[in-house]
């Protein structure tokens, strides 16, 4: 689907170069007597590179025809991740590269959506919150608050993220994957 440069927004996957790549940021730029310009910061799918390109308003670029499957992850074996598709039953592997910084967090049994382009996966997107239970993290201090400063925990997926001090190991707690900040206490 062909559009005009100036009808980038946000999120939106284009085709680039023959590479899906979605516009990170974009700002619509006419500098005083000249012609129109979008400026946008881009993130290539396949390869996880982000690069800037200058569209002129006239431009036509073309939209992306991304589907989004729900799967289910099974296991890891080696560097590799197996997925299921929840609808059809189909399954198949992604490497880590792949995966870029999700694959700390993927857990047995996890849902997750996956953007497909030209039939293959490219992309996933994690719930906003997991729960995980803290390994290892310095003991209790006492009359510690929920203001008070924090420090580093260990969680059962081997990623550190930081904790207020009452927390104590064992405590199961919730993440957000995206960013790797402790959200609060499971309530489960």
């Amino acid at each position: 689907m062909a559009l005009t440069a100036t009808q980038i927004r946000r999120g939106m996957v284009l085709v680039f170069n023959g590479d899906p790549c979605r516009i990170i940021e974009f700002r619509h730029h006419t500098p005083g007597n000249l012609r129109a310009m979008v400026q946008a910061k881009l993130k290539n799918l396949r390869t996880g590179s982000s690069f800037d390109h200058r569209f002129r308003a006239a431009d036509t670029i073309e939209k992306a025809a991304m589907e989004t499957r729900e799967l289910e992850f099974l296991y890891q074996g080696g560097d590799s991740y197996h997925f299921m598709n929840s609808a059809d039953y189909d399954q198949f592997e992604l490497d880590a590269e792949a995966l870029g910084d999700n694959a700390p967090w993927m857990q047995p049994g996890m849902k997750i959506l996956a953007e497909y382009y030209d039939g293959k996966p490219i992309g996933i997107q994690l719930p906003n919150s997991l729960t995980y239970e803290i390994v290892e993290t310095a003991p209790v201090v006492r009359g510690a608050t929920k203001t008070a400063s924090s420090k580093p925990a260990k969680l059962e997926n081997g990623v550190t993220v930081n904790v207020p001090e009452f927390v104590e190991q064992g405590t199961r707690v919730r993440v957000n994957p995206a960013t790797g900040e402790y959200l609060d206490r499971a309530k489960d």
